[in-house]
């Protein structure tokens, strides 16, 4: 027996596993010591019979079954005897290793069996009843266990989650470990679900120094990497000191000299503003740089010469579509043809699409080829439906892809493979962040038309950059802003109330025969109520919504009793209760269960979809995406969810990339319409109870907005102006070309 600190190490031979949880591999099993036979419990991942271990941890006295040794990690020593081996085999630790094979597999191989599955599994062919197939299938499941059992200890001590360590395992492989000892701050900047605490904690246990100045660059590169996810494309040298401070406790001056030797080093770059100094991540500086540069080049070309007479044709547009553009229509159409770059901004009912249609029918009178585009799948869809011609994703225009160093996402279209079109349309440009934009704009041609549409009083990208404001504030590419609300959009007292907010005056709520409504309630309690209420009886009664379809209970926040997480509780309770015939898997703290409503939360380049209609495969799933689960498989341990007509398999380690969706943020909604809106008014932090969030809420609905709650939050939120300002150079870039 070995002592550690005031931990107490025993060594021994496993004899039995009575107790084994695969999900967050808590065990209880006997080993036999040299000296006694001994009750051990705690989290013993991929723990088998026949396995030599040492096991650390302290001896406890259990009420009910006595002296147990209670384990907090363990290691393992390879069984390298026959008889040892054959029970690690036959312990049904391998896929498609029972008893029975494991005995054929040592009477062949005896005690070069494990290496033989590991360096040669093809030679387990030579057995009978093994095929080649059989034997590779049997190999690889012995390497993945070895590898995802080797990271799961070793990250153990370290009190990460197995369902962590397997995504750790994901991303780096075999190397996971060599990786981890060289740089454990690497796992906060690319695994998905371990922050810088977690890898700072790992490196001060592998005895790293607590102002080392590779410990304080990490930490530096992380305090931007926050930046990032609160939409910064950079942050001022001042605040990212302090927010480096903050993390690491190191003094200013260490800060200030580590991000000085990044600098150096070309691992961070900086540009001198008026009155501070801004320092960005190497990605976002030259996304930014590109971004403004390519745009500038591209508006710079104009289209002058023309041999048609464009009244003629625009006249000839409107009456083969039955419509009469209005004169800022009519603007809109001329300056698309005759610039490289025009940005159309408007709010709801300002008649945006029937702009996109005309121009589309203009350019294709000219033969000009046109492609369409929007950020999400539900933009690209809702644009197809509206322009009568396929609108893609942006990420499938660009032909996503992998890079081969597997460096993650890159696109197909780009410089050197342009796209082969005349004109570019993209909707939905307040959703579009600056690294999306640069990419696009690596693949437009110069020459080419590119027409951009969006709303830019909407919320902004959930990506860093605030691109749509830019472009418009910055003056230097041509933009007409539409103000006129169409006859048929005022009925709409969606749309009036709308632009009201937006001009900050209170809606106007509760008026007979209209599509705007608010239920008082005060108290959280009768809001979440009333809200389960109209959504599953009052709603669909009335008006024929389908509840799961249809609706879509937006709300500022995720925490307190009108929040995401707690109303997801309700819903999920009144339209997917608990079943005998439904499986269910508890996450963290959420209760997943076939036939729920879920959001993919992030984007994901990697997870392969196929479509139910034709067969066809592909990659990827975005942030913001709806879908239902299918099914939930134990003996697999994933999940299948249908996106729309993709289909998409989940590994349990994967399911922190999913919410429930039956209520989602207002964030989250961008770029999507709904039916009907239902969202609660219930004060909460007051960054997140302001005008630009209300607007966006609103204009997500296509026929119904109730609000539930206190109409003073309402007005609150009209006269919040103060919304989360970013930090972006792009402006300033493409003012420097004026």
């Amino acid at each position: 027996m070995g002592q550690h600190s005031d931990k107490i190490s025993i060594k021994g031979i496993v004899e039995e596993v009575v107790y084994y949880n695969s999900e967050n591999c808590y065990a209880v099993c006997y080993i036999e010591t040299q000296s006694e036979y001994t009750a051990v419990v705690g989290y013993l991942p991929y723990i088998s019979e026949g396995d030599k271990v040492i096991v650390t941890g302290n001896w406890t006295t259990h009420a009910e079954y006595g002296r147990q040794f209670k384990a907090d990690y363990y290691e393992k020593d390879m069984p390298k005897e026959k008889d040892d081996i054959l029970r690690y085999l036959a312990s049904g630790i391998i896929k498609g290793v029972r008893r029975a094979t494991a005995e054929k597999i040592v009477n062949h191989f005896g005690d070069k069996s494990l290496d033989i599955i590991a360096g040669e599994p093809l030679r387990l062919a030579e057995i009978k009843g093994i095929s080649e197939r059989k034997a590779l299938e049997i190999g690889e499941s012995y390497a993945k266990q070895i590898g995802v059992r080797d990271i799961v200890i070793f990250l153990q001590k370290y009190g990460i989650s197995p369902n962590l360590a397997a995504k750790v395992y994901k991303h780096y492989g075999t190397s996971a470990i060599d990786v981890i000892k060289s740089n454990p701050y690497l796992l906060s900047q690319e695994v998905y679900g371990i922050g810088f605490k977690t890898a700072d904690k790992i490196a001060l246990s592998m005895g790293m120094s607590k102002n080392a100045p590779e410990r304080i660059q990490a930490a530096t590169s992380f305090a931007l990497w926050e930046g990032v996810i609160g939409g910064h494309t950079f942050l001022p040298r001042g605040v990212l000191i302090q927010n480096t401070v903050r993390l690491v406790g190191a003094d200013g001056t260490e800060c200030d000299s580590a991000i000085t030797q990044m600098l150096f080093a070309g691992r961070l770059f900086n540009e001198i503003k008026d009155t501070y100094e801004a320092i960005y991540l190497p990605s976002l500086y030259n996304a930014e740089i590109y971004a403004a540069s390519k745009l500038h080049k591209i508006a710079s070309v104009s289209f002058t010469q023309f041999d048609v007479d464009i009244d003629e044709i625009i006249s000839n547009v409107e009456a083969q579509q039955g419509i009469t553009l209005a004169r800022e229509q009519r603007e809109a159409v001329y300056l698309a043809l005759k610039n490289g770059v025009l940005v159309i901004t408007g709010g709801p009912g300002t008649g945006k699409t029937t702009i996109i249609n005309a121009i589309i029918k203009v350019m294709e009178s000219l033969g000009k080829n046109i492609m369409l585009a929007a950020p999400t799948g539900r933009a690209a869809n809702r644009m197809t439906e509206l322009c009568g011609m396929e609108a893609m994703t942006i990420h499938r225009l660009l032909e996503v892809g992998f890079s081969e160093d597997g460096d993650g996402m890159s696109f197909y279209k780009d410089e050197s493979n342009p796209l082969e079109c005349d004109v570019l349309i993209i909707d939905e440009m307040s959703m579009v962040d600056v690294s999306l934009l640069s990419a696009l704009l690596k693949a437009v041609k110069v020459g080419t038309r590119l027409v951009l549409v969006g709303d830019g009083d909407q919320l902004a990208s959930v990506g860093a950059g605030d691109v749509l404001r830019d472009i418009i504030s910055s003056g230097a590419i041509s933009v007409i802003r539409l103000t006129e609300i169409f006859r048929q959009a005022k009925e709409s007292m969606i749309v009036v109330n709308a632009h009201k907010i937006n001009k900050g005056e209170y809606p106007v709520l509760n008026q007979r025969e209209s599509d705007f409504f608010i239920v008082h309630r005060n108290s959280g309690e009768e809001i979440a109520n009333t809200i389960v209420d109209l959504c599953k009886n009052r709603l669909p009664k009335t008006y024929g919504y389908d509840p799961l379809f249809d609706i879509q209970v937006l709300t500022p926040t995720r925490k307190g009793i009108t929040g995401v997480t707690s109303l997801n509780e309700r819903l999920q309770q009144a339209f997917n209760p608990p079943s005998a015939n439904k499986k269910e898997k508890k996450f963290k703290n959420i209760v997943f269960r076939e036939g729920d409503k879920v959001m993919q939360i992030k984007n994901n380049y990697e997870t392969e979809w196929e479509r139910s209609s034709d067969g066809e495969t592909g990659v990827g799933v975005f942030n913001g995406e709806i879908g239902f689960i299918e099914k939930i498989d134990f003996q697999d341990e994933s999940m299948s969810i249908i996106f729309d007509d993709r289909k998409m398999v989940y590994g349990f380690s994967e399911l922190d990339e999913l919410d429930l969706a039956y209520a989602i943020t207002v964030h989250k909604s961008q770029g999507s319409e709904y039916d009907a809106v239902v969202m609660p008014m219930y004060p909460t932090a007051p960054m997140l109870l302001n005008r630009n969030l209300l607007y966006t809420a609103v204009t997500r609905a296509k026929k119904l907005v109730v609000m539930v709650g206190r109409e003073n939050v309402i007005k609150t939120m009209t006269d919040n102006i103060n919304e989360h300002r970013r930090y972006s150079g792009l402006s300033e870039k493409l003012r420097s070309f004026l």
